[in-house]
């Protein structure tokens, strides 16, 4: 049994719908230009509600603003910025957060998903769709600018000491260098730091031959953009800013300078031994 009352309404009654499960999309938009720059992340950008992202990156996608309300964070206030965009997302907007490079490789993925660990947002917020946008990585960009460089085993390895220890940093770089590996190493340098690039360099050189390719990129897939190649022996560090990638060959890695002049460097995949070995 139950008891129902059923009243008249004046006038229309106005819908209270809940509210509908937000989105957060997390968008590498790749180094800078519009080309390398996915289909999918731009259509992302472009369906989303809100723009959350630090005010460069920002500006470099700005041709694709129409309606979108943007919310932009300086430098070092990277979890102000996720914590922002999950609360946008909690109220049900479809919200971007907008990366360089690829959004998870040293940019806000791991971030997101380190303050969704942290059981310290809303029941709104802990429910927002979470999806992750891969883009082209500086030092893709700048290896494939400049020949083919991790075209062998490689690693990436952040200079910058501000999240993590140097002794453990350093640790990584002997490992790396004993192993061969090709290496990208970001956060080269800053204002601040100024000496663990060189550090770095030290570390490598027992294992690297004086010819080694050296790659200098800074502000890829940009009108600015510039490309270096040296010789490791006449690498030098103070040339290197907080906006340039470095890459390092293995002890198999070559210089080819081709007719025009031009210098590009390649690490061999093995195909010329595998062929040897057939024979």
């Amino acid at each position: 049994r139950a008891t129902c009352a059923i009243a008249q309404s004046p006038g229309p009654i106005t819908d209270l719908p809940g509210t509908p499960r937000g989105k957060l999309s997390v968008i590498g938009i790749g180094p800078g230009s519009d080309e390398w720059r996915s289909p999918e992340a731009t259509h992302e950008l472009i369906s989303a509600s809100d723009w959350v992202g630090y005010d460069l990156y920002l500006d470099l996608v700005a041709n694709l603003k129409t309606s979108q309300t943007e919310h932009r964070f300086g430098l070092g206030k990277e979890e102000a910025r996720v914590r922002h965009a999950f609360n946008l997302a909690g109220q049900g907007r479809d919200v971007a957060l907008v990366c360089s490079g690829d959004a998870a490789i040293y940019a806000m993925a791991a971030l997101v998903y380190e303050v969704l660990d942290s059981n310290t947002l809303t029941p709104p917020e802990q429910r927002v769709e979470i999806k992750t946008l891969p883009g082209i990585s500086a030092f893709q960009a700048a290896s494939a600018r400049a020949g083919a460089l991790i075209g062998h085993d490689f690693c990436t390895i952040s200079l910058s000491d501000l999240l993590t220890p140097w002794a453990t940093i350093e640790q990584r770089l002997q490992a790396a260098a004993e192993g061969d590996f090709n290496i990208a190493f970001y956060n080269p340098r800053s204002l601040k730091r100024t000496d663990q690039l060189q550090k770095a360099i030290d570390i490598l050189k027992p294992h690297r031959p004086p010819e080694t390719p050296v790659i200098i990129a800074s502000n890829l897939g940009r009108l600015t953009e510039k490309v270096k190649t040296v010789a490791f022996k006449d690498f030098n560090p103070t040339e290197v800013d907080m906006l340039t990638i470095v890459l390092i060959g293995s002890s198999q890695s070559k210089i080819l300078t081709r007719g025009d002049g031009k210098a590009y460097c390649f690490t061999p995949r093995g195909y010329a031994n595998k062929k040897e070995n057939l024979q």
